[in-house]
């Protein structure tokens, strides 16, 4: 096991059963992303992209294979024990914002330290980082008094707030506008090099993908690179 690795998938399995067919939605994918690193895959619906980031998150239980982050073996810990190395290790942006619609932004973005010892001290980051996302003006809004690009930009807000080591970003710039995404997109790559983040981003855009370090392709649950 190579120091130089953050991130260690070893031989992943994911089956689901639909009828009487066993669906392999990741198919005995292995794959080491080195600290720091900004990896995008990109695949057609329906090829493993999102079952494949939940299974290296630890959100999603593998039938079979390891997922090895910093040393750590994800389903050697207790549920606690993940649920807290995710706090603290990982950040996600999901394909779907999961605002709290009686949150407003500044509360979402805060959301992730409900668990720590004060949410309060991280207020002013919260803010910080709703004008680096361009919403300075909406800190007080909530979900409904926003557009679904505006939404999207409090998750990828909320998703810096606990200074996580990895990030975990499906579809991050699904609902914005071309101007917004290469802002986003300029965020994440100016995020990656100033503080060392590693990305993995699951996109079907060609384009934003073509901007990450390395780019990987999923078709049938597997794994191939560009």
């Amino acid at each position: 096991m190579g120091d130089s690795w953050e991130i260690e998938a070893k031989a992943l399995v994911k089956t689901y059963k639909s009828g009487e067919k066993v669906i392999r939605a990741v198919d005995n994918i292995s794959l080491d992303i080195k600290r720091g690193e900004f990896v995008s895959i990109v695949g057609h619906s329906g090829s493993g992209k999102t079952t494949l980031l939940n299974l290296i998150g630890g959100l999603t239980r593998p039938n079979s294979g390891t997922v090895i982050i910093n040393g750590i073996d994800l389903w050697s810990m207790d549920d606690n024990d993940l649920s807290e190395f995710r706090n603290r290790k990982l950040s996600f942006i999901f394909q779907f914002f999961s605002l709290i619609p009686t949150l407003n932004a500044t509360e979402n973005v805060l959301f992730p330290m409900t668990f720590r010892d004060s949410k309060d001290d991280f207020c002013p980051d919260a803010i910080k980082l709703l004008d680096m996302v361009g919403l300075i003006d909406k800190v007080d809004a909530y979900p409904s008094q926003l557009s679904g690009g505006e939404q999207r930009r409090v998750a990828i807000a909320r998703a810096f707030i606990n200074n996580p080591e990895i990030i975990l970003a499906d579809e991050p710039t699904g609902d914005l506008d071309e101007e917004t995404e290469t802002e986003m997109m300029s965020l994440f790559k100016k995020m990656n090099k100033d503080k060392g983040i590693t990305f993995i981003m699951v996109t079907h855009n060609l384009e934003l993908a073509g901007q990450a370090e390395r780019q990987l392709r999923m078709s049938n649950g597997r794994l191939i690179a560009l």
